[in-house]
């Protein structure tokens, strides 16, 4: 793979994918116009920082990015992360939350080119779909409660699901009637496009429509909220450096960010990798993500990740390379430049009514209803993970996620399976007992399957699964065979284990054989003299040849 790959796929770039370029830049820059604007919202950013990041951050990817057609920006589960890492650096002003978010999306993007360096791209597995589906579901119930304001006008002083509404339940007498009405209608119009006329840009129809209105009626005037002066101007590139932050904290915060940020972005790279058959590499992503982070933070924007909706567009339009992405970028330079007077007068409540569309957008009940059907345990950790969204808020909520996929992975790998294993009469090869009526074990033996590690947290399992066979030993049983073929790791507690179940055969005057060890478990047992204590005549290569061996042998060693 080349350093620069847009260098490379402009190499071979044919004239005909210009105009699909184009008309595919111009689609994106109008889908995701509406986005940048109400994003930054959610994290109190002013909305020309959403509209530098959507330009900075497109073509930092598309410079270093492996995919011809993802396209980068700001995402909503990112942003409500951020407004809660923001939130626990006890910022005083709009100015330094603004210094303070181009900082945390700069080191994302040195974390990213950290982590591809070092291969760290297993990190996009952090979150397993249904714990990133669960957490993005709890997310975008923080989001939706968080519209309340915009929609109705009143200032919600509440945090969590239920304090808020309650809040404006007591504050009924002070909703800007006007303001409800219009983000309710623009809500509702939002839906019914994307329900029933999908390749129509709703969120562009629904800002286009607002301003349009705000300018015939003066919305400001009858007291709907509006955006405000938006500069025409264009960021320098400086180092951000937030005053009374530690690095630590700063550091802290980014992690959580790109925990979120690279899980979802991967999960959108992958999908549109499979639906059009390329593959994806996940530290080769790590870079285009870091470049995007970077040059987003060093422009003064925010962190983002992979965007659904552009990149989608970008697919439908037919967009062939980065190019698309990058045009995307100076159709939004032209916007700043000359079109912030019109987007000064767009009225609050359609950005709310933006925002709300996209968290019910996000909220995956097709996926939940698979996971209750197919799996109740995996179902159970998306509920955890939109509670602790939810019910602890959106940082610490990352924190139970991650910890909700590892006590998940625990749960899984403490009880590896495992099975005895016969011969089927005519039939070459060995099959399991448990599934299999016609296999029948092989006389003056017990083959034990293992499939999965075998490791210090499962030990006692597998111990008690082999004390129960040796307590249930047919009569004439000489020797015991652990198959070791499906087992890709051995630790030195499991190492101690085998060595007593070795001495647990011995007893009972029974050879202790082990077949078919990868290289990586049997250094392990070399190291730990396991293999040694065995003896290398009852180590095999192939279960065929330790059975035809031992079987030939009345009196294994043991």
């Amino acid at each position: 793979m080349p350093a620069l790959p847009f260098i490379s796929n402009m190499r071979g770039y044919r004239p005909e994918w210009f105009r699909l370029d184009v008309t595919s830049g111009l689609a994106i820059a109008a889908v995701g116009l509406p986005s940048a604007i109400a994003y930054p919202a959610l994290a109190g950013l002013p909305p020309e920082i959403g509209i530098y990041a959507s330009i900075i951050a497109v073509l930092g990817y598309a410079l270093l990015g492996s995919s011809r057609q993802l396209v980068v920006g700001p995402d909503a589960g990112t942003m409500t992360v951020l407004a809660a890492v923001l939130a626990s650096y006890g910022l005083a002003s709009t100015s330094e939350a603004v210094v303070a978010s181009a900082a945390t999306a700069a080191i994302v993007g040195l974390l990213c080119f950290l982590a591809s360096f070092l291969r760290l791209g297993f990190i996009a597995n952090l979150l397993s779909r249904p714990i990133l589906t669960g957490f993005m579901t709890g997310i975008s119930l923080s989001i939706l409660i968080g519209q309340i304001g915009r929609f109705t006008g009143v200032k919600i002083e509440s945090d969590g699901l239920f304090a808020p509404i309650a809040e404006i339940i007591s504050k009924v007498g002070q909703i800007h009637w006007p303001s409800l009405i219009l983000g309710l209608a623009l809500f509702l119009l939002l839906r019914l496009l994307g329900r029933w006329r999908p390749s129509i840009p709703g969120p562009l129809v629904a800002v286009v429509l607002a301003t349009v209105l705000s300018y015939l009626f003066d919305f400001k005037a009858m007291g709907i909220r509006v955006v405000g002066t938006i500069p025409s101007e264009l960021p320098w590139p400086s180092i951000p450096l937030p005053n009374g932050v530690p690095i630590t904290d700063l550091v802290v915060g980014a992690v959580a960010v790109l925990i979120v940020s690279f899980g979802s972005g991967i999960v959108t790279a992958r999908s549109f990798g499979a639906k059009n058959k390329y593959p994806v590499d996940a530290n080769r992503e790590l870079l285009g993500f870091g470049g995007a982070n970077l040059a987003s933070g060093l422009f003064g924007g925010f962190a983002v990740t992979a965007s659904d909706s552009r990149t989608a567009v970008n697919d439908m339009m037919g967009g062939k390379t980065q190019l698309a992405a990058v045009v995307s970028a100076i159709a939004l330079i032209l916007t700043v430049l000359f079109l912030t007077e019109a987007l000064a007068i767009l009225p609050t409540p359609a950005l709310g009514a933006v925002l709300a569309s996209a968290a019910i957008s996000l909220m995956d009940f097709k996926t939940l209803r698979e996971l209750w059907k197919v799996s109740r345990i995996e179902f159970l950790f998306a509920l955890i993970s939109i509670a602790g969204a939810v019910g602890f808020g959106v940082l610490k909520g990352v924190i139970v996620a991650v910890c909700a996929t590892l006590l998940y992975i625990l749960m899984k790998g403490m009880q590896p399976r495992d099975a005895q294993l016969g011969r089927i009469p005519g039939r070459e090869g060995f099959y399991k007992l448990h599934r299999y009526e016609q296999a029948k074990p092989v006389p003056g033996m017990v083959i034990y399957l293992l499939q999965g590690s075998l490791l210090f947290f499962n030990v006692e399992h597998v111990r008690s699964s082999i004390e129960n066979i040796f307590a249930t030993l047919a009569p004439g049983t000489r020797t015991f065979i652990f198959d070791a073929g499906a087992v890709s790791y051995i630790d030195s507690t499991a190492s101690v284990m085998l060595d007593d179940i070795r001495d647990l055969a011995a007893e009972r005057g029974m050879g202790f054989a082990i077949v078919e060890l990868h290289s990586e478990p049997l250094e392990m047992l070399e190291r730990t003299g396991v293999v040694a204590r065995v003896g290398e005549a009852m180590i095999f290569d192939d279960l065929e040849a330790a059975v035809k061996a031992l079987s030939s042998t009345p009196n294994a060693p043991a």
